[in-house]
């Protein structure tokens, strides 16, 4: 499913803010062969993880460009009989239009802006440990008219599943925490928490850092 949380400011008036904060969850089935963060492409200009799907080797959900160029991608929620409905990826914050109200969205927005707003007085560490904790919170957020309406009777067998920012099933779920912070000068760190061996008690998080280019 996936969720992005996300607030850009180009031209920061303190030296102590970002001028990107971003969080976000991928969801996936566990079994799915996928690289950890690093750089790719012809200069290593590109930050991301990779899928290594057979047949769609070398796609990404989430990246970051040397020269700041950011893209993310997530699942639109389609009834089945939607066959026909093209898109169905989409850039935002949820698996639905920019700012669709869904219950986990609008929760989860909420407790990311809480750590946002504490971001200029926190250490750098501190800041992305708080927007991690964000990404792993698993309390279902019930009922959700929003999302019920959307994916009428398609989304009924799971949506009690789904209804969390990080979602937890057998097999599929919440499998990268991703934090990027672009401050002032340029500077970004691009955080992974990652799950190993399809184990959801099994992380590791590593961090790149770079200065973009101009």
């Amino acid at each position: 499913m996936c969720i992005i949380f996300f607030k850009f400011d180009p031209r920061p008036v303190s030296k102590n803010a970002y001028r990107l904060i971003l969080a976000a969850n991928r969801d996936e089935f566990y079994h799915r062969p996928s690289k950890l963060a690093d750089f790719w492409g012809n200069n290593n200009e590109v930050l991301s993880g990779l899928d290594m799907e057979e047949g769609k080797e070398g796609g990404t959900w989430l990246g970051i460009s040397t020269r700041g160029k950011l893209a993310a991608l997530t699942n639109y929620l389609q009834p089945r009989q939607d066959r026909d409905a093209r898109g169905r990826g989409t850039y935002g914050l949820s698996n639905a239009l920019l700012e669709t109200p869904w219950r986990k969205l609008c929760f989860g927005k909420q407790l990311f802006l809480e750590a946002v707003e504490r971001s200029q007085a926190l250490p750098k560490d501190v800041l992305i440990a708080e927007l991690l904790h964000v990404l792993n919170n698993d309390e279902a957020q019930l009922p959700d008219p929003a999302i019920e309406d959307q994916g009428r009777e398609y989304v009924q067998p799971f949506l009690s599943k789904y209804a969390a920012v990080c979602v937890r099933c057998p097999g599929y779920g919440t499998r990268t925490n991703t934090v990027i912070l672009v401050d002032t000068d340029g500077h970004v760190t691009f955080t992974e928490r990652s799950m190993l061996d399809k184990d959801p008690s099994c992380w590791e998080t590593s961090t790149h850092e770079f200065k973009l280019q101009s």
